[in-house]
């Protein structure tokens, strides 16, 4: 389980990062996609640095269990948050497949580390 929870916690790192920076900077497509679901462009910035806050932790993780498995279950709450408006939304299904994935590597990763 050691090598899963290593390859779910890198993959976590990388995505989060790269999609919470582009958060942040105002990556054209993160722009559309906050206009599109009807949220202020604020929304973004500060989601950006709630998702770097989890990439944060998640590289804590590597040293205090504790502080990575809260750190996944961050992550999947605003994975949640992300489904939940695209549904408000109305998006079809395949939309929303990018956080239903990724919400549910990071319960997975929660998950490894409270057993």
């Amino acid at each position: 389980m050691y090598i899963v929870s290593l390859v779910l916690q890198l993959l976590l790192i990388f995505a989060f990062f790269f999609s919470g920076l582009g958060k942040i900077k105002g990556a054209q497509m993160q722009v559309e996609t906050f206009a599109y679901l009807g949220l202020p462009q604020w929304f973004r910035v500060v989601t950006g640095w709630i998702a770097l806050i989890g990439v944060a932790g998640l590289i804590i993780g590597f040293w205090n269990k504790g502080i990575l498995t809260l750190s996944a279950l961050w992550l999947a709450c605003i994975m949640l948050g992300a489904i939940m408006f695209h549904i408000r939304s109305k998006d079809p299904i395949n939309k929303m497949m990018p956080a239903a994935i990724l919400m549910a590597f990071a319960l997975i990763l929660a998950g490894i580390q409270l057993t």
